[in-house]
């Protein structure tokens, strides 16, 4: 018996987040920085994005 959840077919892949445009930045050292938000966006939308990926590759065979 398998515990999975049937994936939905609406299950559209993660957005990546948007860049901070370089004049969000006052480069003064802040904590945290609009550069380091944007990095940890980013680490959450590659474990995201992996995670979709796995779904789909066991949806589809691949």
């Amino acid at each position: 018996m398998s515990t999975r959840k049937p994936i939905p077919d609406d299950d559209p892949p993660p957005v990546p987040p948007e860049p901070p445009a370089p004049e969000e930045c006052c480069n003064s050292g802040c904590i945290p920085c609009v550069y380091d938000v944007y990095n940890e966006a980013m680490d959450n939308y590659r474990a995201a994005l992996k995670a979709w990926k796995a779904r789909h590759e066991e949806k589809t065979g691949a």
